[in-house]
């Protein structure tokens, strides 16, 4: 079910009822700062569980957390010094920055690493959803491997049967997913580039 949504001034209404989504277990899809997502609630393990499976992933693909802001961060991931500048200057944008888990992250989420994807976009949509339930929101790229990422949330639609909802500012964003940079390494390791410039990093 498409729920058009205005992109820069989300309705509180929308919100609330794609949280209740969230909060019922259900996958979910909305805009990014790149391309469309999909998620679920952080602590719902049968939603993880169908995340995967709507998507078609294999186990050990890591999720990333949306966060709404950066204060939110330190409660799953261990930020040092170092890296928090970094954090600060390159978020909100289309970057997903890796780092070690806290204690705090469900071990279903963590990787054999125990590190963890960070991401908060630069799109009032996605960040109001995640502040809204007052946690963060698991997510993956609207994309199958080997194909092109979604950015028609029609086309959305019919990729993936079994969403929830999705949340639809129009068609847009880019065709270029985030870029994934590894803070647990020194120095970082650009492990996708994506949307996101790595200039700083190379």
């Amino acid at each position: 079910m498409l729920l058009s949504i205005h992109p820069e001034h989300p309705e509180p209404r929308k919100i609330r009822r794609a949280v209740e989504a969230l909060e019922a277990g259900q996958v979910i899809g909305y805009p990014t700062d790149t391309v469309y997502g999909l998620g679920c609630d952080l602590l719902n393990k049968k939603a993880v569980d169908r995340l995967y499976e709507i998507k078609g992933m294999d186990r050990s693909h890591q999720l990333a957390f949306i966060c709404p802001d950066l204060s939110d961060i330190a409660k799953y991931a261990v930020v040092e010094n170092h890296n928090y500048r970094i954090l600060r200057h390159y978020l909100p944008g289309p970057y997903c920055f890796i780092l070690d888990a806290t204690r705090e992250v469900p071990k279903m989420i963590q990787s054999k690493r125990k590190t963890v994807g960070i991401r908060i976009p630069a799109h009032e949509v996605t960040r109001a959803l995640a502040r809204e339930l007052g946690r963060p929101i698991i997510s993956t790229t609207a994309q199958r491997a080997g194909e092109e990422p979604h950015v028609d949330p029609r086309e959305i639609d019919i990729a993936f049967p079994g969403l929830g909802l999705i949340l639809d500012d129009g068609v847009g964003g880019t065709l270029v997913p985030t870029t994934v940079i590894d803070l647990t390494t020194s120095p970082p390791t650009i492990v996708r580039e994506g949307a996101g410039s790595v200039e700083d990093f190379v």
